[in-house]
């Protein structure tokens, strides 16, 4: 059987699941390092693709069990060192983690409900990628951040993507070059994070953007997500021309002439998620 499509079985706990209300809690528990070995991989993709199935799921949180220390050190050197010693030289293995962080940091793009990084600690390379691709990113003024594959002759190319998507491009290519750390005030400059906070007062604040998105219609913020990455990738004129096509959809679905109603009535809106 190809490697490739071989699936290991996830050791128990890698991802502790916590629900608040509508807001579902992930923190990432593999120790010490929360590195993203395969089986790391596989159950954060298994908690995304349960969460996109779970209708009363509104917001995901992604956090560390261990905060303070890592947020996520990226991919597991050890275990891509081990798979050097195959007959192929580890390229099936390679390939293999490589298609499966691709597809968990799409998934997390492809969620219908928003994921906010819960950072507190250090996070580096593909943990740096994870932060990215989340669509908000929170975390404790001590918290930092790099993409130092350069420094160990592995250029991060797969964190790039996340990276160069959310920070200037000349700000990547600095993370990307030299490797080296930025502290949080950096990174909320670059726009890596969206806000810093003390330790004490992450959850707090994390809960609280968590709550205020999960009171929205579930229908417009999955509606409005899809089409912000959409129209990312597209020219000017074809962005409005899509987006256009959205607004009208959207203003089709009950919850919009019931939100747009309960505005004109000044009361408060009851969405349906249709």
């Amino acid at each position: 059987m190809n490697v490739v499509e071989l699936k290991q079985e996830a050791p128990a706990g890698l991802v502790k699941v916590s629900r608040h209300g509508s807001v579902l809690r992930l923190e990432m528990n593999n120790p010490p390092a929360n590195a993203l070995s395969i089986a790391m991989m596989e159950a954060l993709k298994d908690e995304f693709d349960a969460a996109r199935e779970d209708k009363s799921v509104r917001v995901v949180i992604l956090a560390s069990a261990t905060p303070g220390k890592l947020f996520c050190a990226g991919h597991d050197l050890k275990e891509l060192t081990v798979h050097r010693a195959d007959e192929d030289r580890g390229r099936a293995f390679f390939a293999r983690t490589m298609k499966l962080c691709a597809e968990v940091m799409q998934t997390i793009v492809h969620l219908p409900v928003p994921v906010i990084a819960e950072v507190d600690g250090l996070a580096t390379a593909a943990g740096c990628q994870l932060v990215a691709s989340c669509d908000l990113a929170m975390c404790t003024d001590t918290s930092t951040f790099c993409t130092p594959g350069v420094n160990i002759g592995l250029f991060c190319s797969t964190p790039m993507v996340a990276l160069s998507r959310n920070v200037h491009r000349k700000q990547a290519m600095e993370m990307l070059l030299t490797g080296e750390t930025i502290d949080a005030s950096t990174a909320r400059e670059f726009g890596l994070i969206n806000r810093i906070m003390p330790r004490q007062y992450l959850n707090q604040v994390v809960m609280k953007y968590a709550e205020v998105i999960a009171s929205k219609s579930p229908l417009t913020v999955k509606i409005g997500k899809e089409a912000f990455y959409r129209q990312a990738e597209m020219t000017l004129s074809d962005a409005y021309e899509y987006t256009a096509g959205v607004m009208v959809e959207n203003m089709m679905a009950r919850d919009a002439e019931e939100g747009i109603g309960a505005f004109i009535a000044k009361r408060k809106p009851e969405w349906t998620g249709e």
